[in-house]
């Protein structure tokens, strides 16, 4: 072999090592990216599933909420795993006048809908 042509193979070989190491370099960020956005959409799978069934439990129940119902709900807020968000569910679960009530679900629904990532 011609010295021309081991340097020309020299150079061809360290390119698709550099090539090689770029696109490992982007699959792994990729695989990252992917991971986190699967963690963002069980969370908002969660925040969806508590706010479907506070909707029917509660806003569209039309009477006294279960004891079951209470149980399942305080459940699925626990399993969210936030802090304001269960602050906001004990602020409401305990409001008295109907006014704490209603300043509680706001302050509620609020905390959940920012919880939502798109």
């Amino acid at each position: 072999m011609s010295k021309k042509l081991k340097i020309l193979l020299s150079i061809l070989f360290i390119a698709l090592i550099i090539g090689n190491i770029f696109f490992a370099s982007k699959f792994l960020t990729n695989i990252r990216e992917l991971e986190q956005i699967e963690e963002e959409q069980q969370i908002n799978d969660k925040v969806l599933s508590f706010t479907n069934l506070f909707m029917a439990k509660v806003l569209r129940g039309g009477t006294t909420v279960s004891f079951d119902d209470r149980l399942l709900l305080e459940n699925s807020v626990r399993a969210l795993n936030d802090k304001e968000i269960f602050s906001a569910w004990e602020k409401f679960t305990k409001a008295g006048s109907q006014t704490e009530v209603q300043q509680a679900f706001y302050n509620l629904f609020d905390r959940l809908l920012a919880k939502i990532k798109s």
